[in-house]
C-alpha cells in the first residue's frame, strides 16, 4: 500500500448525517436528545454523528455529551447562532440536522428531514403549527402573536411561503449551508437562514412536526422582546423595498403633488385653505423621498453583495441602463432651473429696492428645493456608481427557481426580486 493510500485509510470515514445540538447548561435533557438521535440513526442505518456545540455550560453538559459518544465543540461567544455556526463548522456530515437539546423537538424524526433532503431540497424546516403544539410547550404570547406576526412579515418580505419561520428543527445540505453564508450570532440566526435561502434561490421544504414541552425544569434562554426585536431588526434591514423604496416613493409623489398645487401661491380646496405650511411640507417630502430612494438603491446593492443569488429588477435595470453622465446632467439642470428662478426673484427684489415680495415666497421655496434636490441627485449618482458592479454583473442568475413544499406538495416559487 502506498503512503498516499495509507494516509487516506487512516482518515475517519465521513458520516452522512450530523446531528448538531446547541447547548448551554442542558445536563438534564442533553443525554435524552443524544440517545434519541443516536438510536434513530442506528435504526435507520444512517452513518451519523452527534455534535454538541457547548456555549459555556457550567453544569457538566459537555462532559456528559462526551461520555455518550458525542463530539463536543466549545464556542465561548454566547448566542444561539454563534453556537450553531461553531457546531455546523465542526460537523463532518453531508447533511446537517439541527435542533435544541431540551427535548422539545423529537430527535427521532431525523429520518423525515433526511428524506426531504434526499428528494433534492436544500433546506427542510419543521412547522410546529401544522404538526401540533403541546399544552405549555410555547408561551401564549409567542404562539398567538410573536411567531405568527414575525412569520407573516418574513413571508411578505422574503417571499418564502414558510408557515413557521422560527422552528428550531431543520436540516440542510453542506453545500447549501455554504451558499447561505450566515453571519448572525443570536436568535435571528433562524430567520437569516430562511432569508438567505430564499434570496439565493435554494429549494425549501416544510414538514409538520410536533412541539413538546421542554423538560429542562428552568426558564428558557429565549427573551421574548429582546430576541423578537432582533428577528424584526434583521427582517427590516434586509428588506430594502419595504424599508426604503415604497416609503420613499410615497413621500416623493405626495411632495411633488403638494409642490405642483402650491408652486405659484396658496389655493383653496373645498373651503380648506392650503398655504405656505403645506408647501413646506411638500418640499420636505420631496427631499426626503429622493434621499430615501437613493438609500434604497444603495441598500439593494448591499443586499446583492451579501446574497449572491439575490435578484432585483431595479438593480438589473441600473446595471444595464445607469449612466452617470445622464444623472449628472439631470441633477445639474434641476439645480440650474431652481437657481434661475431664485436669481429672477433676486433681480426683481433689487429692482424694487428691497421692497416686500410676498407673492414670490411660494415659487422661491420650490426653486430652492429644486436646487437642493438637484445637488443631492448629482452627489448621489456618484455614490451609486461607486457601489454598482463594474463590468460583468455581480448579481448571479438563479440556476433554478426555488420551490417550497408543504405536506409533500411542491409549489413553484420564483426567487424574490
Amino acid at each position: 500500500m502506498t503512503d498516499e493510500a495509507q494516509g487516506s485509510a487512516s482518515l475517519p470515514r465521513r458520516p452522512r448525517v450530523s446531528a448538531v445540538m446547541p447547548c448551554l447548561n442542558e445536563a438534564r435533557t442533553l443525554p435524552i436528545c443524544i440517545e434519541k438521535a443516536q438510536r434513530c440513526m442506528r435504526e435507520l442505518g444512517i452513518d451519523g454523528e452527534v455534535v454538541v456545540a457547548d456555549n459555556g455550560s457550567t453544569d457538566g453538559s459537555a462532559a456528559l455529551a462526551g461520555a455518550l459518544g458525542a463530539r463536543v465543540v466549545h464556542e465561548p461567544w454566547r448566542g444561539y447562532g454563534a453556537a450553531l455556526r461553531a457546531g455546523i463548522a465542526a460537523a463532518r456530515g453531508e447533511i446537517i440536522v439541527m435542533a435544541d437539546c431540551d427535548d422539545s423537538y423529537d430527535w427521532g424524526e431525523i429520518g423525515r428531514f433526511v428524506e426531504k433532503i434526499d428528494e433534492g431540497y436544500d433546506l427542510v424546516i419543521g412547522n410546529r403549527f401544522r404538526g401540533g403544539i403541546e399544552k405549555g410547550a410555547m408561551p401564549l404570547l409567542h404562539r398567538y402573536l410573536g411567531n405568527p406576526v414575525l412569520s407573516f412579515i418574513s413571508r411578505v418580505v422574503f417571499r418564502a411561503p414558510i408557515g413557521d419561520f422560527h422552528c428550531g428543527m431543520r436540516a440542510f445540505g453542506r453545500q447549501a449551508y455554504e451558499r447561505m453564508n450566515l453571519t448572525t450570532t443570536g436568535m435571528e440566526f433562524a430567520t437569516e437562514m430562511v432569508a438567505s435561502s430564499a434570496h439565493n434561490g435554494l429549494r425549501i421544504a416544510e414538514i409538520p412536526i410536533r412541539l413538546h414541552q421542554d423538560k429542562r425544569g428552568r426558564p428558557p434562554h429565549l427573551r421574548s422582546f429582546r430576541d423578537g426585536w432582533r428577528h424584526l431588526r434583521f427582517i427590516v434591514t434586509y428588506a430594502p423595498d419595504h424599508l426604503y423604496l415604497w416609503p420613499g416613493s410615497t413621500a416623493l409623489v405626495l411632495g411633488l403633488l403638494l409642490e405642483g398645487l402650491l408652486a405659484t401661491g396658496p389655493i383653496t380646496i373645498a373651503g380648506m385653505y392650503l398655504g405656505i405650511h403645506f408647501l413646506v411640507l411638500g418640499a420636505a417630502l420631496v427631499l426626503l423621498g429622493v434621499n430615501v430612494l437613493l438609500m434604497g438603491a444603495l441598500a439593494k446593492t448591499a443586499v446583492a453583495a451579501r446574497f449572491p443569488g439575490y435578484r432585483s429588477t431595479l438593480l438589473e435595470y441600473l446595471e444595464r441602463r445607469f449612466k452617470l453622465e445622464h444623472w449628472l446632467v439631470f441633477g445639474a439642470l434641476l439645480s440650474a432651473c431652481g437657481l434661475a428662478v431664485d436669481m429672477t426673484i433676486l433681480l426683481q427684489w433689487l429692482h424694487r429696492h428691497g421692497g416686500s415680495m410676498e407673492e414670490t415666497v411660494h415659487p422661491a421655496l420650490v426653486a430652492t428645493n429644486a436646487i437642493v434636490v438637484g445637488a443631492n441627485i448629482v452627489f448621489g449618482a456618484f455614490l451609486l456608481r461607486l457601489t454598482l458592479p463594474q463590468g460583468e454583473s455581480a448579481i448571479a442568475p438563479v440556476a433554478s427557481p426555488s420551490r417550497v413544499a408543504t405536506d409533500g406538495r411542491r409549489q413553484r416559487r420564483t426567487a424574490p426580486p
